[in-house]
């Protein structure tokens, strides 16, 4: 096995398999439970999942690209949570970035490959509905891929009726009863949707529009992982308030629920 760069495109399994005994040698730990991605504004909210038994930069990893986005750490922790090794990447690669539908998957494909049978895919994203102000967390219960890709190659016909797992969310209402459902729209981006756009998202069927998470689980999918989706609605989505859109907005929300989400993820982690 090789850690070409070429690798990630010609066998990401086996680009994925290379990341994980990279981590496997660093971190000391030989194999992970739960992976989680955080999101932006996500990120403080780690500190309260468990201790800390390793942190490094996810460049430190083969074919793992720097961070892009403000609010993404480029940091990858192991943490023990009550005896879960718990497998935390602090940020993630978006699809907008240009690098390809195989570099937004490495990071899930890797939890698998690293021992991961339950990821817990996180992101800050718009809300459609006006109930739900900044800094509410809802359940994914389906999503929408408005991007036009696939992480999957030929003729891969993976099964995703149930992507999301009814058993994860309903554990999650076991522990915070208010959550909410509802269907994540994953758009391209970089750029904000436009008011039209989230008008179309909602007569369709979506109540989150984003630019993650989607495509990602699609690859956790197709690696036997069992998948958690979990929105911070960080602004009312285009066109609902009249005001402009703000990254700095995003990150804020993110701060002010960082402990009430830290706590959630906490008690999701020790509970699986």
């Amino acid at each position: 096995m090789t850690d070409s760069p070429d690798l990630l495109l010609s066998d990401p399994p086996a680009a994925a398999a290379a990341a994980a005994a990279a981590l496997a040698r660093i971190t000391g730990v030989e194999r992970h439970d739960v992976a989680l991605v955080l999101g932006s504004g996500w990120v403080p909210a780690a500190d309260l999942v468990g201790r800390t038994v390793a942190d490094l930069p996810v460049t430190d990893l083969p074919h793992f690209a720097p961070p892009a986005v403000e609010g993404h750490a480029g940091r990858v922790r192991s943490l023990d949570a009550d005896g879960t090794r718990t497998l935390v990447f602090l940020g993630r690669t978006h699809y907008y970035e240009g690098r390809g539908v195989e570099a937004v998957a490495h990071g899930v494909r890797t939890a698998a490959a690293a021992g991961c049978r339950v990821v817990v895919l996180t992101n800050g994203c718009g809300g459609l509905d006006r109930s739900w102000t900044p800094g509410t967390a809802v359940l994914i219960s389906d999503h929408i891929n408005l991007t036009g890709a696939s992480p999957l190659r030929g003729a891969r016909f993976v099964d995703l009726t149930d992507l999301y797992s009814a058993r994860l969310r309903a554990l999650c209402r076991e522990l915070e009863p208010t959550l909410p459902e509802g269907v994540y729209a994953q758009f391209r981006g970089p750029q904000y949707e436009t008011p039209a756009e989230v008008r179309m998202a909602g007569i369709i069927g979506a109540d989150l529009v984003g630019m993650s998470t989607g495509l990602e689980a699609i690859a956790a999918r197709e690696a036997g992982l069992e998948i958690l989706g979990l929105s911070l609605v960080t602004n009312l989505a285009a066109g609902l308030t009249g005001e402009p859109l703000d990254h700095e907005e995003v990150l804020e929300a993110g701060r002010s629920a960082a402990e009430r989400m830290g706590r959630l993820l906490a008690q999701v982690v020790r509970a699986l």
